[in-house]
């Protein structure tokens, strides 16, 4: 499976984007992606994640409310649409791919639980 990850940039404060990850190579079917993002210095920090056969989804806490993660099945792409965007959102976001969806949430957060990773985005929120 190949995942591209795209749609970042510059935004300021209060902005919006949307990122895609177009994903290639492998079914979908029994999956869950996600998104992550990493600030330098800082550990791989959960998002967002959604499961590709119903869509039910689940956010970090820090993002709740202002980021939704959707996924369109004909073009096999994941979106992240992020409003309201702060400084500290300021980060490389990646998109992930676990071929078998974890039911565990605490699992689902992890980086361990995903086998495939996209390039990264780079996403700058200036004030």
């Amino acid at each position: 499976v190949q995942l591209q990850a795209s749609g970042g940039g510059v935004v300021p404060t209060g902005g919006s984007l949307r990122l895609s990850c177009a994903a290639s190579g492998g079914s979908l079917g029994s999956s869950g992606m996600a998104w992550f993002r990493q600030s330098p210095g800082k550990e791989r920090e959960f998002v967002a994640a959604i499961r590709w056969s119903t869509a039910s989804t689940d956010y970090a806490d820090s993002i709740k409310g202002r980021f939704t993660i959707s996924r369109d099945r004909a073009k096999t792409t994941v979106y992240l649409q992020m409003d309201s965007l702060k400084p500290e959102d300021t980060a490389v976001y990646y998109c992930a791919l676990d071929p078998v969806y974890n039911v565990a949430r605490i699992h689902r957060s992890r980086p361990s639980n995903y086998d495939y990773w996209g390039q990264g985005t780079l996403v700058t929120v200036s004030s």
